[in-house]
């Protein structure tokens, strides 16, 4: 019984330290895939001269684009297209909110703003 009481009381006191972890954690893979994507749609436009419009989206970087304007140079930018850490498509604005375009996640909630980990993760911070 002595054994099950510490059991419990060490599980109290690690798990709330192990799950924030696993929060930090996704938020920073957000970010680093935010940036991937960023350096992508940059090659991109170097090739191309402008950045997929909105309505081509991120996928213009796995798959050559058939809406709007085709691009003269494309050529593949990505292998795959990553989800975000919540299992979500990473968002992408032509023009951007914050910047010239922007690339974000929603956060854990999937919804726009938000604290912790339910904030957005853009390519503006």
């Amino acid at each position: 019984m002595v054994v099950l009481v510490i059991i419990g009381v060490l599980a109290a006191l690690i798990v709330p330290n192990v799950l924030d972890r696993t929060d930090d954690a996704r938020v920073t893979a957000a970010r680093t895939d935010v940036n991937n994507l960023m350096q992508a749609l940059k090659l991109y436009r170097l090739d191309n001269q402008r950045y997929p419009t909105t309505e081509q989206g991120l996928g213009s970087l796995v798959n050559k684009p058939t809406v709007g304007t085709v691009p003269p140079n494309w050529r593949r930018y990505l292998d795959k297209l990553p989800n975000d850490p919540w299992g979500r498509p990473y968002q992408y604005l032509n023009p951007g909110v914050h910047g010239e375009i922007d690339v974000l996640s929603l956060g854990a909630d999937g919804q726009a703003g938000g604290e912790g980990a339910n904030a957005d993760v853009g390519s503006w911070q």
